[in-house]
This record gives C-alpha cells, structure tokens and sequence, in this order.
C-alpha cells in the first residue's frame, strides 16, 4: 500500500524501527524476524507490516507515474522499497478512510527515519518527498482537508484533469472536463476540491450537480464502470 524508498545500502533494520518506536512512543514494535527483514508494528490498535528492512534483500520500487515535491533528477534505479501494509486482520479494509488515516499516520512517522529518498504510495502510483507527504498527512489528521496529492494523484491530458488512486477509496476515477472544453486555472482548484469531495461523499451512481466550496458547481456523470465524467458549470 506503501513504501519508503532508501539508497539501497541505506535501509533500516528492525532495531532502527524499533529504535525510533521508542524515541516517538507513535507506534510500537510487536514483532520481529530480523533476519528475514520484517516487523509488526501496532498504531492506534490496528497493526502493520513492514518488509524489506535490513540485512534482508530490498525489494524494487514500483514504478512512479506521478512525482511530488521531489527534484528534477529524481529516478527510482538504485533504491529500494521498504514496504508497510496493513496486517491480515485488516484484509478488506485497508481502504476504508479511519485505516488509512491511521496508515497514512504511521507511514509519517516512519518517513522521518535517516536518508528516505520519497515516500510512494501505491494505489496512486505516487512518489513524494518525505517532507511534503509529512505535512499534509499531518493538516489532515489536525482536522484539514483530505490529502489529496499524497494519497491520491491529478494528472493532465489535453483539455481534462484524470485522477488516479481515487478508485482505491470509492471505487471510480473521474475525467475532470474544462467549461467549454478548456482547462483554465481554476480547474486545477476544482480538481482537487472534487476529489477531496468524492473522498468524503463516496462513489457516484447516477448524474447529479455538486457545488464545490469556494470552487464552483460541478456535473458529474457516471460512465461505465468506475469512470466519472465531471464537467465544469
């Protein structure tokens, strides 16, 4: 579901996991195989995975679609991915938002290890810098908006706006469609208001008009399965 992403002789093992538990008192460490590179950790009761830790091989990092907050030269040859994952007893519910929220949490926390290169999550085929993906994780978790360009991605194509990773919550990606046909600057704003809205509102079954806070009203049309046409009023 994610991964921090190290220069491949950079990875941490299980006593830096364990290490840093102790120093944030965030999450807790409840069980090792150090040697086969792999840890549970337990955050708000819910427990997780992490694999790929050191002496353990490294595992290759997916392929990132969609860069945030990262430099120019950024490339993903050379690095290599330890993994977290909800534990088994959250099969099935890794997408629902209070997992995520506690999910997203502890990946925060744990990008602030040593010489994290980006921090990807995966159903967006997303990588970001540990710093920025840090910050909005932590507005939205004080009470701020959905982070929209952490967890899910907006990518450009002509005259729309195409989300991905959205499905791994509601289950439907949308197109986003300029008025007239064409993208103006405030569409941008109007994508990300409409995924933050689609988050919070869930999936969309018949054509309906949603008015976006400070953002304008909005049409969206269901078209096949999970694809929304949204176009701008």
């Amino acid at each position: 579901m994610a991964a921090l992403l190290f220069d491949s002789n950079a990875r941490p093992d299980a006593s830096a996991i364990a290490a840093r538990a102790a120093a944030s008192a965030a999450y807790s460490v409840t069980h090792v195989e150090g040697a086969a590179g792999w840890v549970e950790v337990l955050r708000d009761g819910l427990t997780f995975d992490l694999g790929g830790l050191a002496p353990a091989a490294g595992a290759m990092p997916e392929a990132a679609a969609h860069l945030i907050g990262l430099p120019r030269d950024y490339a993903e040859q050379g690095l290599a991915a330890v993994s977290i994952a909800p534990g088994p007893h959250l099969a099935g519910a890794e997408n629902l938002l209070p997992v995520v929220r506690v999910m997203a949490a502890l990946v925060a926390e744990l990008a602030a290890l040593p010489d994290v290169r980006a921090v990807a999550w995966l159903p967006a085929r997303l990588a970001v810098s540990a710093a920025w993906f840090a910050e909005a994780v932590g507005v939205w978790l004080t009470g701020g908006p959905f982070p929209v360009l952490a967890l899910t991605a907006l990518a450009r194509s002509g005259s729309t706006f195409r989300s991905e990773g959205l499905g791994f919550f509601i289950g439907q990606e949308f197109e986003l469609v300029g008025r007239d046909g064409v993208l103006r600057e405030i569409d941008s704003r109007i994508a990300v208001r409409l995924t933050d809205w689609l988050v919070a509102h869930g999936r969309v079954d018949a054509g309906r008009e949603v008015v976006l806070a400070g953002a304008g009203a909005v049409w969206l049309e269901p078209d096949g399965p999970g694809r929304l046409v949204a176009t701008c009023r």
